[in-house]
């Protein structure tokens, strides 16, 4: 077995390293427990607010099923109740930066949207974006769903 021998100097700076690294994992791990802490919450947060919508849904569909012939007032206001189910939904995405897709033209970028279907349309150009089936979001720069559109195509020999 060989014998090492090392100066004070070096004893000492590898000491200091030491400390230092021991001093860097103590606050990692109190940065870790920190922030595990703030994801919790904010976790907690989001479920929070999404049972408020679901509860908004529960009341329109207790009512709905409660009431088998609703009364034409209830009626009358069911597209705006919805509606405001709806804002409620995406104000809570909007605060976790996640937004619906605008489109900027009417032909589809691809890095935007998903063409899910065709139609016969000879009164606009080919590839003209002429339906939005489901709306696309995003989060930050990321596409977290595109936007699925139909597209014209004109009609065989229409060139």
């Amino acid at each position: 077995m060989s014998n090492f021998i090392i100066s004070q100097e070096q004893l000492d700076l590898t000491t200091q390293e030491i400390n230092n690294l021991k001093k860097d994992k103590v606050l990692l791990q109190q940065s870790l427990r920190e922030q595990q802490t703030k994801t919790a919450a904010d976790t907690e947060d989001l479920f929070l607010e999404v049972l408020e919508i679901g509860d908004a849904l529960e009341a329109l569909l207790d009512y709905l099923k409660n009431n088998a012939d609703p009364n034409p007032e209830f009626i009358q206001r069911l597209p705006q109740s919805v509606g405001a189910v709806n804002r409620k939904f995406l104000n809570v995405l909007k605060k976790r930066q996640v937004l619906p897709i605008e489109l900027q033209s009417t032909e589809p970028d691809f890095n935007l949207c998903r063409v899910v279907d065709r139609e016969v349309r000879n009164d606009v150009a080919d590839q003209t974006i002429t339906k939005i089936v489901r709306r696309g979001f995003s989060l930050g720069e990321k596409t977290l769903r595109p936007t699925e559109v139909i597209t014209s195509k004109l009609e065989v020999g229409e060139l």
